[in-house]
């Protein structure tokens, strides 16, 4: 058995002037992570839930030998969009090459939370800064237990124990008519995202914390009541649960990683100038059936 060749490493964890939030610096990424030194990472993202690494000049395949130290990877419905060489980074980007698409250009087009729509959601995901646009490109990401915490009573009894399908058809078309590069899904991808149940207010598995867990993008209605009250309550939550007050906005530095906890987290990609080149990688991380 090969001999552990990782050393600690001195590093800061600054929390952001945010309702969420840290940065993490001076840490490198391209060195093996000491076991101490990563148990105080997962520590820093469950206490902020976005982690912002800075200045993280490292290869896709460190992007992935990294996020694989919190669990398995998922890959995404839309594989034309994978990194040729490394099929586990989907690649966010409006470039195009030869006419084509290189990446998935709409990405966070509406609130959401990643994979929602799968029955086993994403724990967490990374994404780096590639090439970043003059003007916009912020992400926005919003603090779903604080959404749950001052959530009226009342509404907080009457969703409690309510569940809703998510669907990652939802929005699909709608995306491709504003989009028209956006692809066709094929029958083979579609039966991969068939509709889920989750419940509308979740348990973090780590930390016992309740958080709110629809969104805009993903949950279609809620289960087993009359469809009028379904959607007066999904327009209630979808309004409540990006209010200011939960919001981080992360305007990007080159080489940035940014990782964020999709179970405590909704996030949203502000937009930029279609003829600015942005292109950023992206990993997801398996995480838990929710409860």
């Amino acid at each position: 058995m090969p001999l552990d060749t990782a050393s600690r490493q001195d590093f800061d964890i600054r929390p952001l002037s945010a309702p969420l939030g840290a940065e993490v610096l001076g840490l490198d990424l391209t060195r093996p992570l000491d076991t101490a030194d990563l148990a105080r990472v997962h520590r820093a993202h469950l206490d902020h839930h976005v982690l912002v690494f800075r200045d993280t000049h490292i290869t896709p395949a460190q992007q992935v030998d990294f996020s694989r130290r919190f669990g398995e990877l998922q890959i995404h419905v839309l594989r034309q969009f994978q990194l040729p060489t490394q099929p586990e980074v989907l690649v966010i980007s409006n470039i195009r090459e030869n006419g084509e698409p290189i990446g998935l250009g709409d990405a966070g087009h509406y609130w959401h939370s990643d994979l929602s729509y799968k029955a086993v959601p994403s724990l967490g995901s990374m994404l780096h800064a590639q090439e970043l646009p003059a003007d916009g490109g912020d992400t926005l990401f919003a603090n779903q237990h604080l959404a749950w915490d001052t959530l009226p009573e009342e509404l907080k009894r009457e969703v409690e124990h309510l569940q809703a399908e998510h669907s990652y058809l939802a929005r699909y078309e709608d995306l491709r008519k504003l989009n028209p590069w956006r692809p066709a899904l094929t029958q083979a991808q579609i039966d991969e995202v068939v509709p889920v149940r989750q419940p509308v207010v979740r348990t973090h598995p780590e930390t016992g914390r309740r958080a709110l867990f629809v969104s805009e993008h993903f949950t279609t209605r809620i289960l087993d009541i009359p469809e009028a009250r379904s959607r007066e309550l999904l327009d209630a939550l979808f309004e409540h649960s990006t209010k200011q007050e939960f919001i981080y906005r992360h305007q990007w530095k080159p080489q940035d990683m940014v990782f964020w906890d999709n179970r405590s987290l909704l996030h949203l990609a502000a937009g930029c100038p279609p003829e600015q080149r942005r292109k950023l990688y992206r990993t997801t991380i398996a995480g838990d059936v929710p409860f």
